[in-house]
């Protein structure tokens, strides 16, 4: 059942999610261009790139944005705890 720390967190975790993921892309782009020497990442449908690399750049993508977004989210719902004095996620 949803309660309403829940409820209220929603639009609170919307936006944050948006924002972890506009970091997270900020952040894998900085990564890629150092560890590939490349502006850009291969994409799945680009066939110049070996599978291998896409791969590799699909993991590390998906780490970083992993990564980010469960830092984001978790310092969004202490945010939200201090300010209310519930975890949105109980």
């Amino acid at each position: 059942m949803v309660n309403a720390a829940q409820l209220a967190y929603r639009p609170v975790g919307i936006l944050t999610g948006v924002a972890a993921g506009a970091v997270a892309g900020a952040i894998f782009k900085q990564v890629w261009k150092r560890v590939a020497r490349q502006d850009d990442a291969p994409d799945a449908l680009q066939s110049e790139y070996s599978l291998a690399r896409v791969l590799i750049a699909a993991t590390i993508q998906g780490a970083i944005f992993a990564a980010v977004k469960a830092l984001v989210d978790r310092l969004g719902a202490q945010g939200f705890q201090r300010l209310t004095g519930e975890w949105p996620g109980d």
